[in-house]
């Protein structure tokens, strides 16, 4: 009896074990599988911030939290099982949508330089609050499609990094994923757009340091606007960019990734220790950047003559 006990105790302590090691593998993929989608994380905590612009302060956190409910559910009802269909049944068909996706992000990010050097989107300025319920909805809407696009692009990216592990494990891994970059993202928008009105209060209190820092948290606020918009747009620009590049290679044609890998072996080489590496993946973010604008430039080129060609065929 106690033979047998003791027996039950070491299968348990064995299944402890396992279960203890498979949890650490999950965790060890996720993290791996978060780091690679970073970039794509810095685009969606940059670009979301300007669905709030010009709301009352009392809408601003109530619309955050419909976006992340809806990019949640973006990531677990929607790209989660057609990922993992794809993944499972029909894995070389990820490279194609990841393809896809940074041709949308390149054009996303030159399409915000073009509407920046043309001054165009100015009629979007007018007070958010005047325009009732129906226009708050509509930038929910608007808010939850583009962030379908940024959410398939993080899940598809980290689907990538764990692709040989079994089913379950890679099932686990994108939930995990999903619910920590929603957290993640939506908290830190909640935080920026908060900001000055935190500012605000502290600007009122008794307290001359509390006062000094609320001044400088509201002035700061339209400068760190202006920077995340900038960090956004390259954002979109970079990863679009490098998506492409190292997708088409997957995809079969790998001239454009050796090209880039030799670049940043190049300046790689150029200084020993680690300021090389630093200046290996500048150079590659600098070229992907470059890439992602050229084609985007291309994309919105193609995207505005289309409009102008129907225009002209209804004319005749």
């Amino acid at each position: 009896m106690a033979g047998g006990l003791v027996a039950l105790l070491d299968d348990v302590a064995v299944l402890a074990k396992a279960a203890a090691a498979s949890i650490d593998d999950i965790g060890a993929a996720a993290g791996r599988a978060s780091v690679k989608a970073a970039g794509v994380v810095v685009d969606d905590t940059a670009v979301t911030p300007r669905y709030v612009h010009g709301f009352t302060p009392d809408r601003e956190l109530p619309i955050i939290r419909k976006i992340a409910i809806g990019s949640i559910r973006n990531k677990l009802l929607i790209i989660l099982p057609v990922a993992m269909i794809l993944s499972q049944f029909l894995p070389q068909a990820l490279p194609y949508l990841l393809i896809a996706g940074g041709l949308f992000l390149c054009y996303e990010g030159a399409e915000k330089v073009y509407e920046a050097l043309t001054g165009g989107h100015h009629e979007e300025e007018a007070t958010a609050a005047e325009k009732g319920p129906e226009f708050e909805k509509a930038m929910i809407g608007g808010a939850i499609r583009t962030d379908l696009i940024l959410s398939a692009e993080i899940m598809v990216i980290s689907l990538s990094s764990v692709e040989d592990e079994p089913f379950l494990t890679r099932l686990i891994v994108l939930i995990v994923v999903a619910v920590l970059i929603t957290i993640l993202v939506y908290g830190v928008v909640a935080l920026i757009v908060k900001m000055d009105d935190v500012g605000l209060a502290l600007a009122k209190r008794k307290s001359t340091f509390a006062q000094r820092i609320g001044r400088g948290l509201v002035r700061a606020m339209p400068k760190l606007m202006t920077v995340l918009t900038v960090v956004g747009i390259a954002a979109m620009l970079w990863v679009g960019g490098h998506i492409l590049l190292v997708n088409v290679g997957e995809a079969g044609f790998h001239w454009p990734a050796d090209r880039l890998h030799d670049l940043e072996h190049w300046f790689g080489e150029l200084v020993h220790g680690g300021f090389g590496g630093v200046l290996s993946w500048t150079a590659g973010t600098v070229a992907s950047a470059l890439v992602g604008l050229v084609v985007g430039a291309i994309v919105v080129l193609i995207m505005h003559l289309i409009p102008r060609r129907k225009k002209a065929d209804a004319a005749h």
